[in-house]
Parts: C-alpha cells; structure tokens; sequence
C-alpha cells in the first residue's frame, strides 16, 4: 500500500475569503536525524528577485534550515513564513541560512518572497526530484510537499526534524537547534 495519503483538503469559505488547511498522513516519514541531506540546485527568489540556490555552497557558510512548505498564500503557510521572517536576525545571528521550499512555480515564489518573508528569507522551488529525496510528498500526483523543517550541519546531514501541519513549532525548534551548533 502507498503510504502516501492525502487526508484532508478542506476549503472553507470565512469573511468571505477562501482558507485553503492542509494536512499529510502520519504514515509520511521525514528523513530521519542523522540522514545525508540530499544535494540540489534549483531556482529561488529573495526580495522578489530570482537565483540559483544550491544546498552544497549554501552550507560552505553554515547551518542550512530547509523548512518545506505546501503552498505560497494559504493561512497554514503565511503564518509560518512571517514567523520565520521575524526570527531571521535571530537565525542570523547562529550562523544560519534559512530557505523555505515550495512545489510552487517561481512568479508565485517571487511576490510571496516579497509579501509573506519580508524580503528576509529566500524560498525556491522543490520539483519532484527534491521533493521525493527529502521524503515531504503530500500526496501521490501532486507536486506539494507537507509541512517538515530540517536543519542540516555543514557536513550536510540532518541533526533535527520537525514535521507537523501546523506552522506552531517549526521556528522555535529549528533555532533552538541551530543556536546549539553555534555554541558547540
């Protein structure tokens, strides 16, 4: 059996907007601690502005936090996004780079690289490839990841994994980790 499940994907109409939840199944398993992180090059966008992001040179200046994401705009992923953005001088300040990553195109990830990140943090696009390697395919078909924030040493493996549906988390434990491999 598939162990990738989508198991809901509900839209709700609230004061008139749309409020688009998603979740993954428990069944979806992150890469575990310990895991190389796999190597990629793809395109981002910082400030509204396109580049090419590779993993490899990212992680030659430090710690990288790769937090994925399901889908630019929606309630979920805007709240984690700004709360990211507020916390960027902290991650900053450890040493760290943080990059969302999204199977959005690259026009969606330039306006929410401006809008949602506050022109603080990159996001770039997961394709399929990178999606499967890190193990975040919300469901079979779609080019949408779950929600799962790595962050990965300078040698490129992963030393924490935080994989939830709600944004409620993932900074907090992402720069815990971080301002602990800025001590050691």
């Amino acid at each position: 059996m598939n162990k990738w499940i989508l198991i809901l994907l509900t839209v709700a109409i609230v004061g008139g907007g749309a409020f688009v939840y998603y979740t993954r199944s428990d069944n979806a398993e992150p890469l575990a601690v310990g895991a190389s992180a796999p190597d990629f090059t793809t395109t981002g966008a910082l400030a509204g502005e396109a580049f090419q992001f590779s993993l490899s040179d990212k992680l030659k200046d430090g710690p990288v936090v790769l937090y994925f994401f399901p889908k630019v705009f929606t309630a979920g992923c805007t709240i984690e996004a700004n709360m990211f953005a507020e916390a960027t001088a902290d991650f900053t300040a450890a040493g760290a780079t943080v990059i969302g990553m999204s199977g959005d195109d690259i026009e969606g990830l330039k306006k929410f690289s401006v809008s949602e990140c506050r022109d603080k943090f990159a996001v770039a696009r997961a394709d399929e490839k990178i999606i499967d390697g890190y193990q975040v395919r919300m469901a079979p078909g779609l080019v949408m990841t779950n929600r799962t924030s790595y962050v990965i040493d300078q040698q490129g493996k992963i030393v924490f994994v935080h994989s939830a549906t709600k944004p409620d988390g993932h900074v907090s434990g992402t720069l815990a980790k971080v301002q602990a491999l800025s001590k050691s």
